[in-house]
C-alpha cells in the first residue's frame, strides 16, 4: 500500500464526517440547556453510545465556549482535590495542592462546559474528590470561573464496565437527565444532517416575575406538602438518582425561573425539574403551579382594599410572599404601605403566622423617612428583630 492510497482512503473518512446540522425541538436538549442556563451541575444518564458527548460539542458549539473533557474514571482522588507540591521553603509556605492541567486550561479561558464522563465507573474515593469540584468549583489551589457549566454522563451500572451506584450526597448535587436516542434523528443524522443544539434564551423583561412565581410556586407547595421537602430513598440505588431535599428544592427553584423565563415547553420542564426532586414531586408541584390561580401582585398593590385573602393556607403564603417581592422589585413608599395593607388581611383572617415571614421582610425594606402604618403594631413580636417598632 502506497502513502496515496492512504491519503485516498483519508480523504474517503474525511467526507463520511462531513455534516450539516438543522433546527430540531428536543425536550431531552431542551431540558438539558434549562439546567445548563441555570448553572446547575447535570448528569446524563444513558447506555453507551446513544449521543450523550456529541450533543455536548453541540451545546459548547452553542454556546461559543471550549469543552473540557475528562474521563472520570480513568483519574485518581488527586486528580480532582490537587496533587501535594512543597513549596520552595516548606515551614514557610507549606504544601500547596497544584491543580491538574485541564483546571488550569479552565481557569485560563475564562469559561467552559467541563464535562466528567464515565461517572458511574470511578470508584467511590474519585467520587468524594469530585464532591468539592462541584460543590465548591474548586480544583486544588484553583477556583473554576462562575460561567463555567459543569456536565456529567454516566451509564447505568448494569451496562457499564465495573459500575458503581453513585453515593447518595454526590447524585444530590446533580439534575439527573435520562438520555436516549430517537431512531429517526440517527437515521437523519447518518445521511449528513443532524440537529443543532438549540440553547434556550432568557428574556430579561420576564425574570423579575418568573423568579417570584418560581419561589411562591415551590414554597407555596411545600407548605401544602411539607413531608417532602426532605425524602431519602430508603433503596440504595435510588438513592444515586434524584430525591427531594432542602438542596434539590432550591436547585428546583432556580430552573422553574429559568423554566419560566424563556418559554420553554411542559415536557422539557418536567424533565428538569425531575431531574432534581424526582418524578412524583415534580408532577405534583406542576399540577399545584397550574391550578394556583393566584392574583397578580402588582393589581393587588393598585387596590388593597380589594384584596380578599385566598382560604387555602398554601395559597395565603403564595400570595403573600409574591406581594412582598413585587414590593422589592420596585420598593417606594407608596407600594411599601399599600403591602402592609395586603398583609393586614391575615390578621383580619385570624391567620397571622401565615404573613410572619413575608411581614419580617416586608419590614426589612423601609427607609428610614417612611412612616410606619398602624397595622404594623399587630406584627410586634415579629418585627422586633428587625429593629422596627411603631410610629
Amino acid at each position: 500500500m502506497t502513502v496515496g492510497a492512504l491519503r485516498a482512503a483519508d480523504a474517503l473518512i474525511d467526507r463520511t464526517a462531513e455534516s450539516t446540522t438543522e433546527p430540531d425541538d428536543d425536550p431531552q436538549v431542551e431540558a438539558l440547556g434549562l439546567a445548563v442556563l441555570a448553572n446547575l451541575p447535570v448528569l446524563l444518564w444513558g447506555e453507551p453510545g446513544v449521543g450523550k458527548s456529541a450533543t455536548l460539542r453541540g451545546l459548547a458549539d452553542g454556546l461559543g465556549v471550549p469543552l473540557e473533557t475528562v474521563i472520570a474514571s480513568v483519574h485518581e482522588p488527586a486528580d480532582f482535590s490537587g496533587l501535594p507540591v512543597l513549596g520552595a521553603d516548606p515551614a514557610a509556605e507549606g504544601v500547596t495542592l497544584a491543580p491538574p492541567d485541564w483546571a488550569v486550561r479552565i481557569v485560563r479561558s475564562g469559561d467552559a462546559v467541563l464535562f466528567f464522563d464515565e461517572l458511574s465507573t470511578a470508584p467511590p474515593a474519585v467520587q468524594a474528590a469530585l464532591l468539592r469540584v462541584v460543590l465548591e468549583r474548586q480544583v486544588g489551589a484553583l477556583r473554576l470561573p462562575a460561567p463555567v457549566r459543569i456536565v456529567a454522563a454516566a451509564n447505568p451500572p448494569d451496562s457499564a464496565a465495573d459500575g458503581w451506584q453513585l453515593t447518595a450526597p454526590l447524585a444530590n448535587r446533580f439534575v439527573h437527565l435520562q438520555w436516549a436516542h430517537r431512531p429517526s434523528t440517527v437515521v437523519r443524522g447518518l445521511s449528513g444532517t443532524w440537529p443543532a443544539v438549540r440553547v434556550p434564551v432568557v428574556d430579561a423583561a420576564r425574570v423579575d416575575a418568573a423568579v417570584s412565581r418560581a419561589r411562591t410556586a415551590v414554597c407555596g407547595f411545600l407548605t401544602a406538602r411539607p413531608d417532602l421537602t426532605h425524602r431519602l430513598p430508603s433503596l440504595a440505588d435510588k438513592r444515586s438518582g434524584p430525591w427531594p431535599s432542602p438542596r434539590t428544592w432550591e436547585m428546583a427553584v432556580r430552573v422553574l425561573a429559568v423554566a419560566l423565563a424563556t418559554d420553554a415547553s411542559r415536557e422539557a420542564t418536567l424533565a428538569v425539574l425531575a431531574g432534581t426532586v424526582g418524578d412524583g414531586p415534580t408532577l405534583e408541584l406542576l399540577a399545584y403551579l397550574e391550578t394556583m390561580d393566584l392574583p397578580d401582585p402588582e393589581e393587588v398593590l393598585a387596590d388593597p382594599a380589594r384584596f380578599v385573602l385566598p382560604e387555602r393556607a398554601d395559597r395565603q403564603l403564595a400570595v403573600l410572599s409574591a406581594v412582598v417581592a413585587a414590593v422589592r422589585r420596585e420598593p417606594t413608599r407608596r407600594r411599601w404601605t399599600a403591602g402592609w395593607r395586603v398583609l393586614a388581611t391575615a390578621i383580619d383572617g385570624g391567620v397571622p403566622d401565615v404573613a410572619a415571614q413575608a411581614a419580617f421582610d416586608l419590614a426589612a425594606l423601609r427607609e428610614p423617612d417612611w412612616p410606619v402604618p398602624d397595622c404594623v403594631d399587630a406584627f410586634a413580636a415579629v418585627l422586633h428583630a428587625a429593629g422596627i417598632g411603631a410610629a
